[in-house]
């Protein structure tokens, strides 16, 4: 049976093939420029091609690289995809020389090593917004590290700390995910090119040279991995994921202490809206857009990760063209969430009345009342315990600050040991102070200024540490840039 079919099939002319040409037009021209250029000096370099000729197709790749209008092109089906149009374009100002840039080389190679350079771009810069924002809490929690509030569990407040001991919970976990985001970071500075079809290539190609002309590390060893493995991708959207999902919990939170009926945290008018008809209502309607944001980067994370699943081990379009496209969702969405939330949390402060109201009114202090039983009357603790709780459900009965219970502490004290305390009223204020509890935490990981300002000190040396790191790697890329533009204008001036 003959076939006189013609590619490309219309339908999938307009469903697949034109919408992957657009999507090489916004993401990958520049990526394929420098790959054609690093592969080009390489391949003169080590002899593969004659200098004469490499200075010849270094020509022509500037002048097409010059002439080319990628906003007017669209895809015809003359060529398969723009790879083979900028090919089309050598040969018709080259004849068959324009086929020799090719050499050694297979679009499985080029295609993951264009999807690491576009990556490589989008973590430096959520790399940057993630350290910005672990520094704007630095020092939101080092100028709040005395402000009270009140720490719920299982949404009920528990016991009084610092807004800057809350902050800094959070810093470290940002400062993990900082260090998975670093790690993937660090996975997508090894070349595929080289690699080729599968098996690398009987031509004395030099990977490394490549490699360093392009900003990597080095190249991606096993030549079967460079093609088949994506965990550059999966590790990538993981550590992305788990950033937003924490940073979704910190939302949630503020988004329950801006409540009317909590009330412990006040958004300044600059980021609160009005509502339409009632007239008082403030909406802190940020902390909506930031929480629905987060979602939708860590879902949209999945949706990456989840593609990859059950696929072989093999080069394959399952991880190419419009998945790496579609990720990139997740690194404008988590933009957003970042950058909006290293404005809105410095600029937001603790209602100190609001926490203390909450902190008189549910007894929150009534640990270190149960503490101090046992180290100034020589309780066990579970004895201390039930005399703090009928203390604490006394006064909760009477509608009284906790401060004031003084004679309900000692009726309950009485009722329990048969004498009377030793710790006076004077001595019973101090110790259900909230300023008493944050100030008696002094161990590792406390509230208490000193504990607090030590970790503030471990804060900073890790952020410095994964400052650094990052700018190894910028530093590397940019060194690369010029040293490609160097070796690329030599050729052409040969």
């Amino acid at each position: 049976m003959t076939d006189t079919s013609v590619f490309p099939d219309p339908t999938y002319r307009d469903t697949v093939l034109a919408p992957l040409f657009d999507g090489v037009k916004a993401h990958y021209a520049g990526g394929m420029a420098a790959i054609n250029r690093a592969h080009l000096v390489m391949l003169a370099e080590t002899g593969i091609l004659p200098r004469a000729d490499a200075a010849r197709i270094a020509t022509a790749l500037r002048d097409i690289d010059t002439e080319t209008d990628l906003s007017a092109l669209t895809y015809t089906g003359e060529h398969e995809d723009y790879f083979f149009l900028v090919e089309a374009e050598l040969k018709a100002r080259l004849g068959d020389l324009g086929g020799a840039l090719h050499t050694a080389r297979s679009r499985n190679d080029m295609d993951h090593t264009l999807f690491k350079l576009a990556l490589r771009t989008r973590t430096d810069a959520m790399t940057g917004e993630l350290h910005a924002l672990a520094e704007s809490l630095l020092t939101k929690a080092r100028a709040e590290a005395e402000t009270l509030i009140v720490a719920y569990t299982h949404g009920q407040p528990a016991q009084p700390t610092t807004f800057g001991h809350y902050l800094a919970a959070i810093i470290e976990v940002i400062l993990r995910d900082a260090e998975r985001l670093n790690a993937a970071a660090e996975g997508l500075e090894h070349c595929p090119m080289g690699a080729a079809a599968i098996t690398t290539s009987g031509f004395p190609i030099d990977r490394h040279r490549v490699a360093e002309l392009l900003g990597f590390d080095g190249p991606l060893l096993n030549a079967y991995g460079c093609i088949a493995s994506v965990d550059y991708v999966t590790g990538l959207y993981s550590a992305i994921k788990l950033i937003f999902l924490h940073l979704g919990r910190l939302i949630q939170d503020l988004q329950f202490w801006s409540a009317f009926e909590v009330g412990q945290l006040y958004v300044p008018n600059s980021l609160v809206q009005i509502s339409s008809i009632m007239p008082q209502k403030r909406n802190p309607v940020p902390i909506e857009h930031m929480r629905h944001l987060a979602s939708a980067t860590a879902l949209r994370c999945d949706v990456i990760v989840g593609t990859m699943h059950n696929t072989p081990f093999t080069d394959m379009n399952d991880s190419e063209g419009e998945v790496q496209q579609a990720g990139y969702a997740a690194f404008d969405s988590g933009s957003r969430v970042l950058r909006m939330l290293a404005a809105f949390l410095p600029a937001c402060r603790i209602n100190t009345v609001a926490a203390r109201r909450i902190t008189d009114a549910a007894c929150i202090t009534i640990t270190e009342l149960a503490d101090t039983l046992v180290r100034d009357e020589g309780l066990t603790f579970r004895h201390a315990h039930e005399i703090a709780a009928a203390t604490a459900r006394a006064v909760i009965d009477q509608g009284a600050p906790l401060a004031d219970g003084y004679a309900a502490f000692a009726q309950a004290f009485e009722a329990a040991t048969g004498q009377a305390p030793g710790l006076d009223a004077e001595g019973f204020s101090t110790a259900v102070a909230p300023e008493t509890f944050v100030a008696r935490r002094t161990r590792p990981g406390g509230p208490a200024p000193q504990a607090l300002a030590e970790a503030f000190a471990t804060y900073d040396a890790a952020l410095a540490t994964l400052k650094a790191q990052r700018q190894t790697r910028t530093a590397r890329h940019a060194a690369a840039d010029s040293a490609l533009d160097t070796a690329f204008t030599q050729l052409l001036e040969t």
